[in-house]
């Protein structure tokens, strides 16, 4: 009997040596799997590249018309004002550079008896002397009329950046004689009426 029991004793403590052995084993490569995977905490802070907004597409500033009778040398005329975008022109850009179609206005005079008196389309080229170099890239803004004397129609014009939520332009004015001569000048007073009438003209 004492024989068996010394030799059972060895053999049981053997397997729970191995057994151990095994278990310690996995323990140290789970810990070893764990620390590859886990990924070093960095106190960095990374900041994300804002997008590139993407450019607008080529805009217009909107076509109007507008159609006013004034008394001028004793009888009634009919002025006729039609702005249009014109893309032939070359391009606008306001201030952020975004793009417009630049504008072609054509003015129409026409007399009591519904004869032509008046017929001529412009465009930014015809006041580009009287504007400089600061609105080459402008646009071609309005043409209204703002009053008449005895020999004159007299408009106000204006060349500026297309935005409309924009005030830079450079005002002008713009003579009709009695005669169909055309004068252009730059507005040395600025009158306000003349834009708040250009507001209120039809839009299409």
């Amino acid at each position: 009997m004492s024989a068996i029991c010394t030799t059972f004793v060895p053999m049981k403590t053997r397997r729970i040596i191995t057994r151990t052995f095994a278990a310690s084993a996995i323990f140290v490569a789970m810990a070893l799997w764990t620390a590859c995977t886990s990924k070093p905490k960095s106190n960095d802070i990374i900041a994300r590249k804002p997008a590139k907004a993407a450019p607008k597409p080529t805009q217009t500033m909107g076509d109007y018309s507008q159609n006013r009778t004034v008394n001028w040398l004793g009888s009634a005329y009919t002025l006729c004002v039609e702005r249009k975008a014109d893309k032939d022109l070359q391009l606008a850009k306001d201030e952020s550079g975004n793009k417009y179609y630049d504008n072609r206005i054509k003015l129409v005079i026409r007399r009591s008896d519904d004869s032509e008196f008046f017929n001529r389309t412009f465009s930014k080229a015809d006041f580009t002397e009287y504007v400089g170099n600061d609105y080459k890239d402008g646009a071609l803004l309005g043409i209204v009329f703002d009053h008449a004397d005895a020999d004159n129609l007299y408009f106000a014009a204006s060349v500026g950046s297309p935005d409309k939520m924009s005030d830079n332009y450079v005002p002008l004015v713009m003579t009709v004689t009695r005669l169909g001569a055309v004068k252009i000048k730059q507005d040395t007073k600025l009158d306000t009426t003349s834009d708040e009438d250009a507001e209120e003209a039809v839009e299409e």
